[in-house]
Formats: C-alpha cells, sequence, structure tokens
C-alpha cells in the first residue's frame, strides 16, 4: 500500500503529537481494512473529530520538495493540496523539510512534550 520508502516513517508516527504551521496539536493513525493490510488514508485527529487525508496527496507533496532539508516557507509552498497544512507538520518532523524560525518556535512545544 505505502510506498516502501515512506511507509515504515509514517507507520512509526502513528499517535505522535505534531503541530501545524500555525501551531494547531493533531495526531494521525492509519487504519487497516477488512484484510488486514493498512488503507491508503490516513485520519488526522483534531479535537474530536478526524479528517480523512489520503495518501496520494502525502505522495504529492513529498514529489515538490526540491531538496531534502531545505527551508520551506510555508504549506502551500508544496502545493495546492488538500491538507497540506498537516503534511507540512509531518515532513519537518520526519526531517524532510526545514520551516522558518518562526514555525519552529509555534510547532517545538509538541516535538518536545511526544518525544
Amino acid at each position: 500500500m505505502l510506498e516502501q520508502s515512506g511507509s515504515g516513517v509514517v507507520l512509526v508516527y502513528t499517535g505522535v503529537k505534531f503541530k501545524t504551521y500555525s501551531g494547531l496539536p493533531f495526531s494521525y493513525e492509519i487504519k487497516k481494512g477488512r484484510s488486514g493490510e493498512y488503507t491508503k488514508e490516513l485520519w488526522i485527529d483534531r479535537r474530536e473529530n478526524s479528517k480523512s487525508l489520503a495518501w496520494s496527496s502525502v505522495l504529492l507533496a513529498l514529489g515538490n520538495i526540491k531538496k531534502v532539508g531545505e527551508v520551506v516557507e510555508r504549506p502551500k509552498a508544496l502545493g495546492d493540496i488538500r491538507g497540506v497544512t498537516y503534511i507540512y507538520g509531518m515532513f519537518y518532523r520526519f526531517g524532510l523539510i526545514d520551516v522558518p524560525d518562526e514555525a519552529k518556535e509555534k510547532m517545538k512545544k509538541a516535538f518536545s512534550k511526544s518525544s
């Protein structure tokens, strides 16, 4: 289901707390289907409601990273992709991108509590 390079990282971080560019906390989970295989959706948990994020959106944003570790100024720089604000926080936590200092300050608190 998940591409080999990203599947392990995404699964390891299931349930870990993240923050969006604006500092909103979230986590995600990946559910298994009837066959026992992981589905192609990440379920973003923000407060009471969960939102579905398609794996294809994650892959699309991944393809828009020009250089690993490069500063990406804002989420939309990864593309006009549904759920990109969540993907941005995930990619920063995974070490795929760097973010401006202002965004680091907003996101830092979630990382120190969930590491």
